[in-house]
């Protein structure tokens, strides 16, 4: 049986078992077991997913199916956003091309069949890193990319202030994510009852929020801006004080191939670094030149041999930059202060400045 063989038949056991899992509970749940995965084969066993993408000139990225400031199309039609930053800065750094990237929209149920499946070759859509996650359903979070947290919204004649006083409300809830179980541990904790109304997307979500089929609805903090800032009138709506959960969000691959893993980890490590070091979309060719700082002359190629241990091109770092920016400036550009989502850098801030974003050294 050759390589191609065996990787495809593990990626079919693991979405067997999970669509199984699916049909007999309703979705991956966390308040019950998570169905188990078949072991990842091991690494030498994989396709070289890396070698697959350079081959097909195109990288599989999985994204929300629509979510302001992480996903959504502008006005030429073209996805844009914080997760489509990090797919285009991985395509640049894989391929030399910010454009050449075929965009998945996921839900939250199907994206997790999908990765399995060889679908996508990454997630890059508001994903919860989890030890189910990680260890039963057989994939490796790249590092943390958004550190958020579960919370409320509701129209602000509800009257409620907290979502303590929320007992016997109606709640919009997203299928297939960790908010269903935060949810009713909350709603128990507090000794209170709700009314659950499933729901698929964020779009759905809003739809039907808007429509009064719930009195409130849940998801990440993140998520709660990004429907609020589409509202006609926002201050008609509240977000309440409370965040009910730890959600460190970040892009994720299939276990299995360490090569493809690192790749996609020091991708999002260079974009962190680089605001860190004060390396800009702007100035990044000027510094690739050389400059006194060895970390920046390692990054960008001028000093070291970083490209060669990652399998990729001299200049993968720099093209990474250049399709959208450090860090900090995808964040302000599409989740920051300045925008309808109105989001201030918080624990997204470098650690330097009292936040939790923080990369290893490039060496």
């Amino acid at each position: 049986m050759n390589v191609k063989t065996i990787s495809a038949l593990a990626g079919v056991a693991i979405v067997a078992a999970f669509i199984g899992y699916s049909l007999n509970s309703g979705g991956p749940k966390e308040s019950q077991p998570v169905a188990s995965a078949p072991a990842p084969a091991a690494t030498s066993e994989k396709s070289a997913t890396l070698d697959d993408v350079k081959a097909a000139g195109e990288l599989k990225c999985g994204i929300n199916t629509g979510l302001p400031g992480f996903a959504f199309t502008d006005d030429n039609g073209k996805w844009a956003g914080f997760d489509v930053a990090y797919c285009r800065a991985l395509a640049a750094a894989v391929l030399g091309d910010p454009d050449k990237v075929k965009y998945v929209n996921l839900t939250g149920k199907n994206r997790f069949p999908a990765l399995a499946s060889g679908e996508v070759d990454v997630l890059s859509r508001n994903t919860t890193w989890t030890l189910s996650r990680d260890a039963d359903l057989g994939f490796t979070f790249l590092g943390v990319s958004y550190y958020d947290g579960q919370g409320f919204i509701g129209r602000v004649s509800l009257g409620a202030k907290s979502a303590k006083d929320l007992d016997g409300a109606s709640v919009c809830i997203q299928t297939g994510t960790t908010t269903e179980l935060n949810l009713a541990d909350f709603f128990r904790v507090n000794n209170i009852k709700y009314e659950p109304v499933p729901i698929e997307t964020n779009e759905e979500a809003r739809k039907a929020y808007e429509a009064e089929r719930c009195d409130v609805y849940t998801t990440d903090a993140s998520g709660l801006a990004a429907t609020r800032s589409t509202f006609a009138d926002p201050a008609k709506h509240m977000v309440f004080p409370e965040i009910v959960s730890k959600e460190p969000l970040g892009p994720l691959v299939r276990q299995g191939d360490d090569k493809w893993a690192d790749v996609g980890r020091w991708v999002l490590n260079t974009l962190i670094n680089a605001e860190e070091l004060g390396i800009t979309q702007a100035n990044v060719d000027d510094l690739a030149k050389g400059t006194n700082n060895p970390e920046i002359n390692r990054i960008l190629g001028s000093e070291g041999s970083l490209a060669g241990m990652l399998g990729l091109e001299k200049d993968w770092a720099i093209n990474a930059i250049k399709a959208g920016g450090n860090y900090g400036e995808i964040f302000e550009k599409y989740l920051g202060v300045n925008t309808p989502l109105a989001i201030a850098r918080g624990l997204n801030a470098q650690w330097k400045d009292g936040g939790l974003i923080y990369a290893p050294p490039m060496r």
